[in-house]
């Protein structure tokens, strides 16, 4: 009788969680569309990576699986980020590495593009170290698209297309 009733239970519990499973399923916009709103930047295909200094809690528990509303507090407690590595050794305090590194999937911090550092800049897709450090080398940039037409050497038009949604108030 008693395995019965936990069978029962069981089946019962199942739909539940596979609805709660799928409400804090990542936000699938397809690339090919690029419509986002301000603080929004599609990155890989389905997921749309939120600017961390404007990002709500809502659009935070809805957009990372299995975020937690503790997680929320702390991401939202060191605005405002100006690079990366702040991010990093902030989340750091609560998650280990490679859930920071998770948590990235899904998040920016804006760049200044004649403030923010290397690892910053890295941020934008196709960038690697070097060619962050040659864009960190030749500042200052008179203007946006000053960095936008050197950064346009080192990424794909596609890349180019994203960083331009990470770009803060420069």
């Amino acid at each position: 009788m008693k395995r019965s009733t936990n069978l029962i239970s069981l089946i019962l519990l199942l739909p539940m969680a596979l609805a709660a499973c799928a409400s804090t399923a990542p936000t699938a916009t397809p690339a090919a569309d690029n419509s986002t709103t301000p603080g929004q930047s599609i990155d890989a295909p389905g997921i749309i990576r939120l600017n961390l200094n404007t990002v709500t809690g809502d659009e935070l528990l809805t957009a990372i699986p299995g975020f937690s509303s503790r997680m929320v507090r702390e991401f939202q407690e060191y605005r405002p980020y100006v690079s990366i590595q702040q991010f990093r050794r902030e989340i750091g305090k609560y998650v280990d590495d490679t859930q920071v590194a998770e948590y990235e999937k899904y998040v920016y911090v804006p760049i200044s593009f004649n403030d923010s550092d290397s690892e910053t800049l890295r941020q934008i897709p196709g960038l690697d170290a070097q060619e962050a450090e040659t864009l960190v080398a030749a500042r200052p940039y008179a203007s946006t698209d000053d960095f936008l037409a050197k950064l346009s050497g080192f990424v794909s038009a596609d890349e180019l297309e994203i960083a331009k949604t990470y770009l803060g108030d420069n």
